[in-house]
């Protein structure tokens, strides 16, 4: 599973890195290291939307309010 948080100056001041600490958090905890990829773009043209994050190029808007809800329903499962 491909998980892409995009880190562009609107994604960033919306939280974006936030996000991706609890992910990489989140990621250790369950032992999913070997199973999830987590990386970063700089857009992806949905600013208003944001923090954009794609899960195997589906798209999601994630604040670090809601990283861990979206982590249970969309990452754990689907890996």
């Amino acid at each position: 599973m491909k998980i892409t948080v995009c880190i562009g100056s609107s994604c960033h001041i919306k939280g974006s890195r936030q996000v991706v600490t609890q992910l990489q958090y989140l990621i250790e905890q369950h032992h999913l290291g070997d199973k999830v990829e987590l990386g970063g773009t700089f857009c992806m043209n949905k600013c208003q939307q944001g923090v954009c994050v794609t899960v195997d190029d589906k798209l999601f808007s994630v604040s670090p309010e809601t990283v861990d809800e979206f982590f249970e329903k969309q990452v754990i499962p689907n890996v």
